[in-house]
C-alpha cells in the first residue's frame, strides 16, 4: 500500500506518521483490492487513539503497563489509554430491580446448555488434499443417499464405512453438548431436527459427516438467582460501552481532525 496516496492525519495539530496508520490497516477488515477502505478505517482508529493519548497528557495520567498474561504486558500507550478510560468512565452499580426486570422480560433466554444424542458416519480426509477430499465426498454422498433410503441401515453403514472409532457402536456418539465437537459439526447439530439424518454430508476439518439426530434435549430455564451474576456483568459491560462511546464523541467533537472521516461520531 502506497501510504502517500492518502492525506496526512492531523489531530489537534499533531501529525500521525503515515507508517503508524499503515500498520493499523492490518487490523481493519476491507474487501480485497480496496486498500482505501482499510486506510480510512485505520485513520479513524488512529485518530481516536491519538485523542485518548492527548487526553492522558492533559489529565497527567501515569499508568504502569499491566500484565495481560504469562509474559505479556500492555504497551506504554495501552496503559495510558486504560488510565484515561478508568478516569473518565464511571458505570453506576446496576440495581437488583433492573436486573430482575431484564430477566423477567423473557426468562426463556437463560437456559442450561442443550444436549444432543447423536450418531454419525465419518469419511475422513485432509481438506487440503483435493483428490482425497473429492473421493471422501463422493463416498459420503452415496452413503447419505443409502441412509435416507433405509434409515434402519444407519448402524451397519457406520460399521462398514465410518473412519471414526464410534463405528464399532454403529456410529453412536452418545450425549454431547456445546463445545464437545468442532464448530462445523456443532453448527449442523443446532440446525438438524430430532429424528432426522443430515440431508447432505457435513464438511469439517476432519472430513465429511453423515449425522443422525436421535434426540435433542433443550436446556432447562435457569432460575433468576443462578443467572443474576451473568446478567449483571452483561448490563455493566453494555453500560461501559455506552459511556466509552459518549467519551469518544466528546473528544472528537472538541477536536480539530484532518485526514480521517469522523462523521460516525457526530452528535
Amino acid at each position: 500500500m502506497n501510504a502517500r496516496l492518502f492525506p496526512d492525519l492531523i489531530v489537534n495539530g499533531e501529525t500521525v506518521p503515515h507508517a503508524a496508520v499503515a500498520a493499523e490497516t492490518q487490523h481493519q477488515q476491507a474487501p480485497k483490492g480496496k486498500p482505501g477502505i482499510a486506510w480510512r478505517k485505520a485513520a479513524t482508529a488512529m485518530a481516536i487513539r491519538t485523542l485518548l493519548l492527548q487526553e492522558a497528557a492533559r489529565l497527567g495520567i501515569c499508568a504502569a503497563p499491566a500484565e495481560l498474561g504469562a509474559g505479556r504486558h500492555e504497551s506504554r500507550e495501552e496503559a495510558l489509554i486504560r488510565g484515561v478510560l478508568e478516569a473518565r468512565i464511571t458505570v453506576a452499580k446496576i440495581a437488583d430491580a433492573d436486573i430482575h426486570a431484564h430477566w423477567a422480560r423473557d426468562p426463556s433466554r437463560f437456559r442450561a446448555p442443550p444436549l444432543w444424542e447423536v450418531a454419525h458416519i465419518l469419511m475422513a480426509c485432509d481438506p487440503r488434499d483435493a483428490a482425497r477430499r473429492a473421493s471422501a465426498l463422493a463416498l459420503a454422498t452415496s452413503v447419505t443417499a443409502r441412509a435416507h433410503g433405509a434409515p434402519g441401515s444407519f448402524a451397519s453403514l457406520a460399521r462398514d464405512h465410518s473412519d471414526c472409532p464410534s463405528a464399532a457402536q454403529g456410529g453412536v456418539l452418545g450425549q454431547i453438548g456445546p463445545g464437545d465437537s468442532v464448530p462445523e459439526f456443532e453448527a449442523a447439530l443446532r440446525a438438524l431436527p430430532e429424528g432426522q439424518i443430515s440431508a447432505a454430508p457435513v464438511p469439517s476439518r476432519h472430513g465429511f459427516h453423515i449425522i443422525r439426530m436421535d434426540r435433542a434435549i433443550e436446556g432447562a430455564v435457569l432460575p433468576f438467582e443462578t443467572v443474576r451474576p451473568k446478567i449483571r456483568a452483561a448490563m455493566e459491560r453494555a453500560a461501559w460501552v455506552r459511556q466509552a462511546r459518549i467519551l469518544t464523541q466528546e473528544l472528537v467533537q472538541a477536536a480539530d481532525i484532518r485526514g480521517a472521516d469522523m462523521s460516525q461520531f457526530a452528535a
